[in-house]
């Protein structure tokens, strides 16, 4: 990354660490909303930590080495600069929603990136509880705006830059912004109903930047006022705050899972199928619970 990026990144993100989430905090106590708590933030902090080390590692021989190994193969196009950094920009949020919807859709995904949804709060410090072990697959994702002749550090620049904004809509204190905001771009309200454990916003509203992606593809919930959002996972965690487990807890379902059949194929399904599939319909996957609710919505 050249310093003229570096210089870029800095200026967006300074206000978010030393202004921002300190005056939601200071606004949130003023008026008692209490949207933060110690253990919570100490939660978010501590698995931030864990996944910034092992991206800075794999960032060098995965994002920068594996990528910079495949442009020499990218095909001969000749962008724009302007167009060159639109293209990138919305290239690479499509590919960030592609992600998240494979994250929220197999299990074996899931595993790394339930971390990420796993705190009942919900605020600026929720958007650094990271996937711990995200870096180990997510830059694979880029491989195909590389074939397009876009630099390896560029995208990886540009993730850097959607990143922050995709903190700063982890927050309760902006209820709705203008409505072509809120048709275009992914706000507050959009994520705080990707949070939500209520069954009609489960898997809904996968977007970092742009909200169209799921108004596309048909995962787009807008948040009801007759339906407020209950965040953190369905089945809350026996451990929230033990080091170990907040991470592994999902690795160490799904190895109950697998010890209970010898059937391969199922182990797989197991693996590979949404969270909450299970062969005899004990539990439910999101698509199933939310077909119940809308049966029983209509008696």
């Amino acid at each position: 990354m050249d310093e003229f990026q570096k210089q870029v990144l800095l200026l967006f993100s300074i206000p978010v660490y030393a202004i921002i989430i300190p005056l939601e905090i200071l606004l949130s106590n003023f008026r008692r909303q209490n949207f933060y708590s110690w253990k919570e933030t100490l939660v978010n902090v501590y698995l931030n930590l864990l996944n910034a080390g092992i991206d800075f590692v794999l960032r060098l021989f995965i994002a920068f080495a594996l990528l910079n190994f495949i442009y020499r193969y990218h095909l001969p196009i000749h962008w724009n600069p302007f167009v060159y950094w639109i293209v990138l920009l919305f290239g690479e949020d499509f590919l960030f929603w592609s992600e998240h919807y494979v994250d929220h859709s197999c299990r074996l995904f899931w595993a790394v990136h339930v971390t990420h949804h796993s705190s009942p709060e919900y605020n600026l410090s929720t958007g650094f509880r990271s996937s711990v072990f995200m870096p180990v697959y997510k830059y694979l994702y880029f491989i195909p705006l590389v074939l397009l002749n876009f630099r390896p550090m560029d995208i990886v620049f540009m993730f850097s830059i959607t990143q922050l904004y995709g903190i700063l809509v982890h927050t309760r204190a902006i209820k709705k912004l203008p409505r072509w905001v809120e048709y275009i771009f992914v706000t507050p309200s959009h994520h705080r109903v990707h949070h939500a454990s209520n069954i009609p916003y489960l898997d809904r509203n996968m977007g970092m930047v742009f909200i169209i992606w799921d108004r596309i593809f048909g995962t787009f919930t807008k948040e009801m006022p007759e339906e407020p959002p209950v965040y953190g996972l369905t089945k809350p965690l026996e451990k929230p705050y033990h080091p170990v487990q907040i991470v592994t807890h999902e690795w160490k379902a799904i190895g109950k899972d697998l010890r209970k059949t010898k059937s391969l194929k199922i182990k797989l399904k197991y693996l590979f199928k949404p969270p909450g599939w299970s062969p005899d319909g004990s539990t439910k996957t999101s698509k199933e619970l939310q077909k119940e609710w809308k049966q029983n919505s209509v008696n």
